[in-house]
């Protein structure tokens, strides 16, 4: 089944020196944008980190310091890959929690600010995990019958991710789905609003799922001892709690937020004042 678009989704796959958002860097970007009438161009880059790329990390992707060392940085190409995904939505497996975080750090350590706001993130790991609860490698195998050889090289899994995200949207079609409500709907349907919203059942407030919204859409801590409580309330009572965060191993995308969060309740704060 072809992707019914209204604009450009850019399909992507992200290899990395390791998985933490605020300390790891991409050593291989590979990019596939599929646009409204099907056409489709892929634009793939090996990346100088900057850093060691530990030995763990090469047993997985193959890559290695020499293999990149006269490969741009990512500030080289930043540019680049903004002008290339443009105002397109957002797919990859396992994107929301890693690759979409990452990469946005990546641009924000370059001095560019990418607006989310209003693009959709489509994640075929966590359909493939909600609707059959299990790595690229196996859905591949379980959706389209073929086996993954070309495994943790960025094309190679970008054009896998692609092939799994179409055949899904043919084995779900009209497929109910119960959710921890016993809610009961047909969620995998051929529309990027639907599978966006079925992608991100999470409700992060930050990128990598830091902060999260509670029923009241208020901004709540999703770990440490605050955890289950408001950022606001938090920052007012006990400030240092902020300014630890600042400091922190925190992604630069999550401190922006805080950040925003914490001006908010400050200038709820001059305003009772001058009220009273």
């Amino acid at each position: 089944m072809q992707l019914n678009l209204t604009r450009p989704i850019i399909v992507f796959d992200l290899e990395t020196t390791g998985v933490q958002v605020s300390t790891d860097r991409i050593v291989e970007i590979s990019l596939m944008k599929i646009m409204p009438d099907g056409t489709e161009k892929i634009w793939t880059q090996r990346i100088n980190p900057t850093i060691p790329i530990p030995e763990p990390s090469t047993a997985i992707h193959g890559i290695k310091d020499e293999d990149v060392k006269d490969m741009p940085t990512f500030a080289e190409v930043a540019k680049q890959v903004e002008a290339f995904i443009g105002h397109s939505d957002l797919a990859g497996y396992n994107s929301i929690r890693f690759d979409i975080p990452l990469l946005v750090e990546e641009f924000l350590r370059a001095g560019i600010e990418i607006d989310l706001k209003n693009r959709r993130f489509i994640d075929v790991q966590n359909i493939f995990h909600r609707m059959e609860q299990r790595t690229l490698s196996a859905a591949y195998k379980f959706y389209c019958n073929q086996e993954h050889k070309g495994a943790h090289s960025a094309e190679a899994d970008t054009i896998v991710t692609y092939e799994i995200l179409k055949a899904q949207l043919d084995r779900y079609d009209g497929t109910p789905f119960a959710d921890a409500n016993g809610k009961i709907t047909k969620p995998i349907v051929n529309d990027m609003n639907a599978l966006h919203e079925f992608s991100n059942y999470t409700k992060n407030a930050d990128l990598v799922g830091h902060l999260i919204f509670n029923a009241k859409k208020e901004e709540i801590f999703n770990f440490g001892k605050h955890k289950g409580k408001t950022v606001e309330a938090i920052f007012s009572s006990e400030p240092a709690y902020y300014d630890w965060m600042m400091k922190a191993d925190f992604p630069l995308s999550t401190k922006r937020i805080i950040t925003a969060i914490k001006l908010r309740g400050f200038n709820k704060g001059s305003s009772k004042n001058q009220l009273v």
